[in-house]
């Protein structure tokens, strides 16, 4: 879906929950591919029982591509994707375990390279689905401004 909202637009406290997506043995296998992180953590089973986790944990980058996947429904033709920030691992997250993102507006502020445009900061949790964060961050737009009639 396509929806221009623009900087002005945005509201502090905005928040949005995605749908849930499992994780799955083959994400792990696809992901462990496309990166060529084969660690153990994540691959191997035996070793993985012998730890505190008791069995294999989703790479974190495969939690956050996923979880930030999750966001992706609107199409803002007057914004894009400056970055993220403050990015943690905060809980394990397991074969068969559910995810959704959480994102909520937390800040607006102006731009110092672009007078026509701000920045918009979103804080991103990824939660499970026994509703515990499992991987936070702060997602940075620069959108445009409206234009002065």
């Amino acid at each position: 879906m396509e929806q221009t909202i623009y900087f002005e637009d945005y509201e502090i406290g905005q928040s949005r929950l995605t749908t849930g997506r499992t994780i799955t043995e083959t994400d792990f296998i696809v992901h462990a591919g496309h990166t060529g992180d084969f660690f153990p953590h994540h691959m191997d089973a035996e070793f993985m029982k012998s730890t505190p986790f008791g069995q294999r944990i989703a790479h974190g980058t495969l939690v956050f591509s996923i979880g930030i996947g999750l966001t992706a429904t609107v199409i803002n033709p007057v914004a894009f994707s400056y970055g993220y920030d403050r990015l943690r691992f905060v809980r394990p997250v397991f074969i068969g375990d559910t995810i959704r993102t959480r994102t909520t507006i937390v800040r607006k502020e102006d731009d110092p390279k672009r007078v026509d445009a701000g920045r918009v900061f979103e804080r991103c949790e990824v939660i499970n689905q026994r509703e515990e964060v499992v991987l936070a961050a702060e997602h940075i737009y620069i959108v445009e401004r409206r234009k002065a009639a």
